[in-house]
């Protein structure tokens, strides 16, 4: 076995306990010590891979769920997107919660900003690209942001209270939304441009 893959197997096994962990306790009450021991590794090898607990919360998030969503194309795959993210947070619930109780709202979704930001600037980029617009980069950058907290808020809100909002009610407005949106926003934002440049 690989470097590469003996580190990838002791971080999937520290995500494992911590999600077990997650289970039971506020990500707070949650210690470096009871992850080493639930995977039989020592405090060093906790720290060569994470800083923290927050930074393994990050990496499992990222691994289970915005890698695999960066494999779609948004603009095209819109629901196929969003359907795999609402089930993802929905058989993850218990982690979304518990990390939402330890760090509040607003630090759970700058938890995430980073990486879903990425993920929605590639796909404006690549609808502008299909679109064969060309759009200011500070719009761009101004409509990531945009979608990026609203998507965030969206989903926390919906985990928190799912009473108000069935999961396919909401993936059915979110569709809506980015689906109509995003294309319109692109062309228009490029005759906005065009005309600006006169």
């Amino acid at each position: 076995m690989t470097n590469k893959e003996l580190s990838l197997r002791t971080k999937k096994s520290l995500s494992a306990a911590l999600k077990k962990a997650m289970e039971k306790k506020t990500l707070s009450k949650i210690t470096v010590s009871e992850l080493i021991a639930e995977c039989n590794v020592n405090r060093n090898t906790f720290y060569y891979h994470f800083d923290d607990i927050y930074a393994l919360l990050k990496w499992t998030l990222e691994e289970e769920a915005i890698e695999v969503v960066k494999q779609f194309d948004i603009m095209v795959n819109t629901e196929e997107a969003f359907r795999f993210i609402m089930n993802y947070v929905e058989e993850n619930k218990h982690i979304i919660n518990c990390a939402y109780d330890s760090m509040g709202y607003e630090e759970l979704k700058r938890f995430f900003d980073t990486d879903v930001k990425g993920l929605l600037s590639s796909t404006i980029q690549n609808g502008e690209e299909k679109l064969n617009v060309s759009v200011d980069p500070s719009f761009k950058e101004f409509l990531a942001k945009f979608y990026t907290e609203a998507a965030a808020g969206i989903l926390i809100d919906w985990i928190k209270n799912r009473v108000s909002q069935d999961k396919e009610t909401v993936l059915k407005n979110l569709l809506l939304i980015y689906q109509v949106s995003i294309p319109e926003i692109l062309k228009a934002a490029q005759t906005t441009k065009k005309e600006n440049e006169k």
